[in-house]
C-alpha cells in the first residue's frame, strides 16, 4: 500500500509542485483545492500519469467544519503539506477587517486545525510541512496580514514539533521569490528580483527539493528551511 499525502492549495502554483514532487516520491495524493476546479483536474491528470492515485478534495479551509469533513473519512495519513494561502494587498491604513481575518484563518488557523486533526491519523514517522515565506522575517508594510500570519506559522511550526515529537516531525519551508503574483506588477517584480543576491527568481524544483530533503532526513524537526536566493540577507 502506497503512502498517502495531503497537500492543500494543490491545484496550481507551488502547491501543485509539492503534490507532483510527492507523487514522484511514490505517494498517493489527496489534492485539496478551494475554487480552482479546472486546474485541480488538470493536476490530477498529471499525477495519475505517474501511476499514482489522486483524490480531489474541495474545501474552504477558513471554515473549521469543512476542515473536519475533509479529514473525517481518512483512515491514515503519512504527510501533510500546508500550502494553501491568501495574500491580500493593503497597507496598515487600507487593509480591510475581512481580508485580515481571511489571511489569519487560512494561513494560520487552518494549518493548526489540519495538523491537530491529521496528527491523529498519522503513525510514527509522520511529517507535517508548513509553507511559510521569506516575508515572515521581514516587515512587508504592504502585506501586513500575510506577513503576520506567516511569521506566526513559523512559531506554530516549533510548537507543533515539540508537542508531536517523537512520533511526528513538523517543519516549514520558506520560499523566496518564485512565481510572480497577479498583484505584483512586472516592473515591481523586476525591481524585487534585482535586489536578490543571486539576481533571479527560484525555480519551482529548487523549492520542492527542500521537501524531498525533509522526507529523507528523519532527524530534523521544528526547523524552517529558507530557500530564497539570499533575499533574507538584505
Amino acid at each position: 500500500m502506497s503512502p498517502l499525502a495531503l497537500v492543500t492549495g494543490a491545484a496550481h502554483r507551488l502547491g501543485k509542485s509539492f503534490a507532483l514532487t510527492l507523487a514522484h516520491q511514490g505517494f498517493d495524493i489527496i489534492l485539496h483545492y478551494h475554487s480552482a476546479e479546472d486546474e485541480a483536474r488538470q493536476t490530477q491528470t498529471e499525477i495519475e500519469s505517474l501511476s499514482r492515485n489522486v483524490t480531489l478534495a474541495q474545501a474552504d479551509l477558513t471554515d473549521p467544519a469543512q476542515i473536519h469533513s475533509l479529514i473525517s473519512n481518512l483512515q491514515s495519513l503519512d504527510v501533510l503539506v500546508n500550502s494553501a494561502a491568501f495574500l491580500p494587498h493593503g497597507n496598515v491604513e487600507s487593509l480591510s477587517i475581512e481580508n485580515w481575518d481571511i489571511s489569519l484563518d487560512l494561513n494560520l488557523r487552518a494549518p493548526f486545525l489540519l495538523a491537530q486533526a491529521c496528527a491523529k491519523k498519522m503513525n510514527e514517522g509522520g511529517l507535517i510541512v508548513n509553507i511559510t515565506d521569506v516575508g515572515a522575517q521581514k516587515a512587508w508594510s504592504r502585506f501586513p496580514s500575510y506577513t503576520v500570519s506567516k511569521a506566526a506559522l513559523e512559531s506554530l511550526t516549533k510548537i507543533l514539533a515539540r508537542a508531536l515529537a517523537p512520533q511526528i516531525r513538523v517543519n516549514a519551508i520558506a520560499p523566496g521569490f518564485v512565481l510572480q503574483s497577479d498583484i505584483v506588477p512586472p516592473k515591481e517584480w523586476a525591481r524585487l528580483i534585482g535586489r536578490v543576491p543571486l539576481k533571479r527568481a527560484a525555480r519551482s524544483d529548487e523549492i520542492t527539493s527542500a521537501l524531498e530533503f525533509l522526507l529523507k532526513n528523519e532527524y530534523i524537526t521544528g526547523q524552517t528551511i529558507v530557500v530564497d536566493g539570499g533575499y533574507s540577507l538584505i
